[in-house]
């Protein structure tokens, strides 16, 4: 991920895409819409720009999300690619948004969003789910487990297509933030947040 530079006279992305003078809150992020290519976040108020995810990791979150669809509890859904607010800073404070690959929320939250045209928050999220990409290593395994963590996110799936497929689940453990699984490989099983079985090696043709 690349940091935009903040001007004192505001400037403007290759696409014509305005890059902020200043320190964004949450809902000044949300105002300025998408880039034309690839995706941003927004860290401690600045934006990050990411480029468009490759194939390899597009078609392993999408043979991640069809397992997951048919084990889901009915008041669970997973949503792809979306913005959550983290809620780390009060409103109108220079904010963090990430935009997780994969997340498993309240249904309920799903509803209040599409009538609000609103973002998710922290606590709407049971699983934030990031696939590791090449670049995106320390971000997912480091930067985003304390953000995520702190967000008070209860779970954090981190999956690395580095071969052998594996999971690392981290779910929270109070004042110490997320407590760490060993690396799963193979078949990943869970009981916490709802029972759950993943082939690993079918992420990958």
């Amino acid at each position: 991920m690349t940091a935009l530079p903040h001007s004192t006279t505001g400037s403007h992305g290759e696409s014509g895409w305005a890059i902020p003078e200043h320190l964004l809150s949450v809902a000044e992020y949300t105002a300025l819409g998408e880039p034309d290519s690839g995706f941003t976040e927004l860290v401690e108020g600045r934006l990050v720009m990411s480029p468009s995810p490759k194939r390899r990791h597009n078609k392993a979150l999408y043979a991640l999300a069809r397992q997951l669809e048919s084990q889901l509890p009915d008041h669970l859904e997973f949503v792809q690619d979306i913005d959550v607010d983290l809620g780390l800073v009060p409103p109108g404070e220079p904010g963090f948004a990430r935009r997780p690959d994969l997340i498993i929320a309240l249904r309920e939250a799903g509803e209040r969003i599409d009538e609000q045209d609103s973002m998710y928050h922290a606590d709407d999220l049971v699983v934030v789910v990031e696939i590791v990409s090449q670049g995106s290593k320390r971000t997912d395994y480091v930067t985003k487990h304390g953000e995520y963590a702190d967000g008070g996110i209860p779970h954090y799936w981190i999956v690395d297509l580095s071969e052998p497929v594996s999971l690392v689940a981290c779910h929270q453990a109070g004042e110490l933030g997320y407590q760490d699984a060993p690396a799963a490989t193979g078949v990943f099983q869970a009981t916490e947040p709802f029972p759950v079985k993943l082939d690993l090696d079918r992420l990958l043709p």
